[in-house]
C-alpha cells in the first residue's frame, strides 16, 4: 500500500484516490524568465518519479504541469529588451524542455501556459467578487482573506498580523488593500500598458496565485487528488491557491499535498536571489552527465534537504557508470559455457536459483521503499544490494542460463521509476568498428600483440572499451 506524507494533515496517510484507479495530479512548474537551476530540478525530478511510480502501481494518471509565462520579473525583463513577453519567454521555454528531457523526465500529459488561460482566471475572479471573497480597490481585485476562515490550514502559520511571503516569486502587491494579508487576483493596467487583458472588472493582468487555480481546475476538475511542488511554494502560493479555489467552488481543492525540500550549497538554500546556484547547463559544461545529476537529486528522500557538493556529484557519476556496466555485463554474459547453466534446466519454482532469489528480494525491497513515502534512498539501496549479490554470483560462475531475463526485467522495472540506468546501449557496431574488432582478434591469434594493442587504443578513442575475459571478449561503450 502506497503511503506518503500529506502536508495538509501533517500525517503519513494511505493513498486512496478520489475515483477508483484514476489519479489526477497537478505539479507547479517553472517561471520561464531564466534557466532553471538544479534546486528547481530537484523538485521537477521528484515530480517525475512520483508520476512514474503512480504508473508503476498501475494507476491511470492525468498529470498537469504548468509554465508560468507572465509575472512581474518577465514583464520587467521584456520591457528592458523592448520585446513582448511571448518573445522573451519563448527561448526559456525551449531551454527548459531541453533540460527537462535531458534529465530523463517524462513529459506530463498537459503542460499549460498561464497566458493561454486568462479567460479561466477571469471566470474564477468573477465568482469570488460575486460571493464576497474578493473586492475591488483602485481598479485592482484582491482576495479577502477574512472571508475564508480556513486560511492557513496548509502551512499551519498563525496569520495574525502581516506575514511576509516565503517564496522568491511572491508579488509584493503594493496596492491599497482592506487587510495587509490580502493578495492580488487582478492588477489594474493602463490602456497602453502591456501586457494587459480586458475583463468585466477592468483591464489588467493576473496575480501569480490565480494562474495555478485556473489551470489545475480546468484540466483536473474542481477537486483532484494530488497537488505538489517545492517547499518554497507551500506559503503563500499554495495557501492562496486553496483560499481562492475553495472560495470560488465551496469544495475541497486537493486531497493530498506533497512538497519536496530544498537543495542547498554549503548548507545554504540554493536560489537565484542569493547567487549560489548552478543550472543544469553549468554542470553539463563541466562534463557531468545528466544521469549523474539525476542520481544525485534522488539520492536523498524528497522530504530531507540535500546538500550539493561536487564530491557528491562525482560519486554519483561513478555510481551510474557501475550500474550501466552491470547491465552491460549481464547482457553480454556467455552463459552457455558457465557452470551455473548446467543446472538451469533442473530448477523449478520450489528451488529458485540464487540469482532469481536476489532479484525477487530486490524487487520487494524496492517497492516497499517507494511505498514508504517515496524513499528513493532505500529504493536505490535495494538496487545496489542486488548488483553486489549478482556480481558475486557471476564471479563464482553461479548464474544460470535462465537468469539473464529476470535480471534485465528487474532493471527495466527499477528504471521505469527512477531512470538512473538510462537508455540501453546499442550493441550493434557500425561496419568500421566491427572490422577493427575482427582485425584485433586476428592479430591476437597471430600473436601480433603490438597490432592488437594499437587496435584496442583506436577503439577506445571511438568510445569502445574491450574486456578480455576467460569467457571471451566483452565490449562496452564509454
Amino acid at each position: 500500500m502506497l503511503r506518503f506524507f500529506n502536508t495538509l494533515t501533517r500525517q503519513v496517510e494511505d493513498f486512496q484516490p478520489l475515483e477508483d484507479n484514476r489519479v489526477r495530479m497537478y505539479m507547479c512548474g517553472p517561471t520561464v524568465w531564466n534557466f532553471a537551476h538544479i534546486g528547481n530540478f530537484r523538485t521537477f525530478v521528484f515530480g517525475d518519479v512520483l508520476r512514474r511510480y503512480l504508473r508503476f502501481k498501475e494507476y491511470e494518471l492525468e498529470h498537469v504541469f504548468n509554465l508560468t509565462d507572465v509575472d512581474d520579473r518577465i514583464i520587467n525583463e521584456a520591457k528592458k529588451q523592448g520585446i513582448s513577453i511571448d518573445e522573451f519567454t519563448a527561448p526559456f521555454i525551449q531551454y527548459f524542455w531541453e533540460d527537462f528531457d535531458a534529465l530523463g523526465n517524462e513529459r506530463p500529459e498537459v503542460t499549460p501556459r498561464a497566458t493561454h488561460h486568462i479567460a479561466e482566471m477571469i471566470d474564477i475572479i468573477a465568482k469570488l467578487l460575486q460571493n464576497g471573497h474578493a473586492y475591488e480597490s483602485d481598479g485592482s481585485i484582491y482576495y479577502r482573506i477574512s472571508a475564508f476562515p480556513e486560511y492557513g490550514k496548509l502551512s499551519k502559520i498563525n496569520f495574525s498580523g502581516n506575514i511576509a511571503g516565503g517564496s522568491e516569486r511572491v508579488d509584493t502587491d503594493k496596492y491599497d488593500k482592506e487587510d495587509a494579508r490580502d493578495f492580488a487576483l487582478w492588477k489594474l493596467v493602463d490602456e497602453d500598458d502591456q501586457p494587459g487583458w480586458d475583463a468585466p472588472f477592468g483591464r489588467g493582468r493576473p496575480g501569480w496565485h490565480i494562474e495555478c487555480s485556473a489551470m489545475s481546475m480546468k484540466y483536473l476538475g474542481e477537486t483532484f487528488d494530488i497537488h505538489g511542488g517545492g517547499m518554497d511554494l507551500q506559503f503563500p502560493h499554495h495557501e492562496n491557491e486553496i483560499a481562492q479555489s475553495e472560495g470560488s467552488t465551496g469544495k475541497l481543492f486537493a486531497k493530498y499535498w506533497i512538497h519536496s525540500e530544498f537543495l542547498k550549497i554549503d548548507d545554504v538554500t540554493m536560489s537565484k536571489s542569493k547567487g549560489n546556484f548552478f543550472t543544469f547547463r553549468d554542470l553539463r559544461e563541466q562534463g557531468y552527465s545528466p544521469l549523474a545529476i539525476r542520481y544525485l537529486l534522488l539520492s536523498v528522500p524528497y522530504r530531507k534537504q540535500l546538500n550539493f557538493t561536487f564530491e557528491g556529484l562525482q560519486g554519483a557519476e561513478s555510481t551510474v557508470e557501475r550500474l550501466r556496466n552491470f547491465r552491460s555485463t549481464v547482457k553480454s554474459l556467455n552463459l552457455d559455457t558457465q557452470v551455473g547453466s548446467l543446472r538451469s534446466d533442473a530448477l523449478d519454482a520450489s528451488s529458485p536459483s540464487p540469482t532469481r532469489t536476489a532479484v525477487q528480494a530486490a524487487l520487494v525491497d524496492f517497492e516497499g521503499a517507494m511505498d514508504d513515502d517515496f524513499n528513493t534512498a532505500a529504493a536505490l539501496a535495494a538496487i545496489h544490494d542486488m548488483v553486489r549479490e549478482i556480481n558475486t554470483l557471476i564471479a563464482n560462475d553461479d548464474v544460470a542460463a535462465g537468469d539473464r531475463a529476470p535480471i534485465l526485467d528487474a532493471i527495466r522495472k527499477f528504471d521505469s521509476v527512477l531512470g538512473v540506468f538510462g537508455p540501453e546501449e546499442d550493441h550493434i557496431l557500425d561496419a568500421d568498428i566491427e572490422k577493427l574488432i575482427a582485425d584485433r582478434q586476428d592479430a591476437r591469434r597471430r600473436r601480433d600483440f603490438a597490432r592488437s594493442d594499437a587496435i584496442r587504443d583506436e577503439l577506445a578513442a571511438k568510445g569502445i572499451i574491450l574486456e578480455d575475459t576467460r569467457d571471451g571478449m566483452r565490449w562496452k561503450r564509454k
